[in-house]
């Protein structure tokens, strides 16, 4: 339906390869580029800079993946919404979803979902990463999102929404006065860490072994068992957390709590919606879709 040149230069432009680009659209490298030249002759302008193997978007190669970022979008729409039209779209999905997921992640996309689809009911488990993991592998919820590393033999993991762990602590916490700390540092600070299980600690404890720091090497003061006591801990203490950056959005914003950054460590991840690997029905195909669909509009 769209133009496919349009799709090769949207496809180079996100890998900044033109091998991976004809992998991936199953073409030759020198389609690839003859796809590119003929964009770059009609629009009177260079989309890439050539240096040795490596390329880098221009201004205009900027401009331009903006517009097909954009234009792409419209066409799922298209496809997700005339599809649901042809489906009988009512039911019940339970949805099962790790804690900082349910609480600081997903309402919004429910909220999107349900004025899309009002005939369809929703049920949603709130847990910790494991939890959910059980539930589904039980066939006690069709689908969940969770946050944790580890993967399991009968789920399909599809990754979903990028997030950051920081390190926080009370805005009027005077122990540490520095914007960065050092690894060093961070072994003895006072810590509220989540209980295991928790897809958060798991992604910690994966990120400090990476840089050969054992989890018993941490100073942990106390566990709790969800980000709001974390939280609310942290304002009443000089103590400090890894949370989501999505679940401390209002407390950053009201001054309340700080991120303190670590030298050398960078804690990102993915959120990912997991479903058994095999069967499947219409509606837990439609919410997939959904998700994937405005997992950036939000």
């Amino acid at each position: 339906m769209f133009d496919f040149r349009l799709k090769v230069f949207h496809t180079v432009a996100k890998r900044l390869n033109f091998t991976k680009a004809a992998d991936e659209l199953f073409i030759t490298q020198p389609a690839v580029t003859k796809h590119i030249q003929e964009i770059e002759a009609f629009y009177k302008c260079k989309l890439f800079e050539r240096n040795g193997t490596k390329i880098q978007l221009t201004h205009a190669g900027n401009t331009l993946l903006k517009y097909t970022d954009d234009i792409f979008n419209i066409y799922r729409d298209i496809e997700f919404d005339l599809a649901a039209l042809n489906e009988n779209v009512k039911g019940t999905i339970k949805l099962g979803a790790s804690t900082t997921v349910a609480q600081y992640v997903l309402p919004g996309y429910l909220a999107l979902f349900k004025e899309k689809f009002q005939d369809i009911h929703i049920e949603l488990t709130e847990g910790n990463t494991e939890y959910i993991e059980n539930l589904l592998t039980e066939n006690k919820i069709d689908l969940g999102i969770v946050e944790g590393q580890s993967k399991r033999q009968h789920i399909k993991y599809t990754q979903l929404i990028k997030d950051e762990i920081v390190l926080c602590t009370n805005v009027a916490n005077t122990a540490i006065k520095k914007s960065a700390l050092t690894l060093s540092e961070l072994q003895k600070l006072p810590l509220v860490v989540r209980e295991q299980g928790s897809g958060s600690l798991e992604v910690v404890v994966a990120a400090l072994k990476k840089e050969n720091i054992k989890f018993s090497n941490l100073n942990v003061e106390i566990t709790l068992e969800s980000s709001e006591s974390i939280k609310s801990y942290l304002i009443h203490s000089k103590s400090f957390a890894f949370l989501s950056v999505h679940s401390v959005f209002k407390e950053l914003k009201n001054n309340e709590l700080r991120i303190v950054d670590i030298k050398e460590l960078n804690i990102e991840r993915y959120f990912y919606l997991i479903t058994q690997q095999g069967g499947t029905n219409h509606l837990k195909e439609l919410f997939l879709k959904f998700m994937q669909n405005n997992n950036l509009k939000l």
